[in-house]
């Protein structure tokens, strides 16, 4: 058996008990309550703001640099993706419609 350092033991009971705590948090009082008015306004935006998180730095970075040409087929493809949605507010066709440009650009011309 490998030798465990007790800082890392430690470590890992703390993570453990700070996970059970934090996702037991709403089961531990009994009587009802809800979130403030501001809290709650402020969580309707929590969805966008973390696919933005995600998406954002793949469309405009490459290696972990800034993309340096516009010959880069994921910016035409999010900008058409983006207009459709704008136009049609469908998820389905937004994907297809970036696809439909990214896959000609990225496959037929290399970029």
């Amino acid at each position: 058996m490998p030798d465990i350092d007790l800082h890392t033991l430690l470590t890992i009971v703390a993570l453990g008990v700070v996970t059970v705590i934090t996702r037991g948090f709403f089961l531990i009082s009994d009587k009802p309550w809800t979130l403030p008015h501001w809290a709650q306004r402020g969580l309707q935006y929590a969805p966008i703001a973390a696919l933005s998180a995600v998406v954002l730095p793949e469309i405009v970075m490459s290696q972990g640099h800034l993309v340096q040409t516009w010959m880069d087929a994921r910016l035409f493809a999010a900008a058409a993706g983006a207009l459709y949605f704008f136009w049609r507010q469908g998820v389905l066709g937004t994907i297809v419609t970036g696809m439909a440009v990214y896959l000609p650009l990225h496959v037929g011309l290399g970029w």
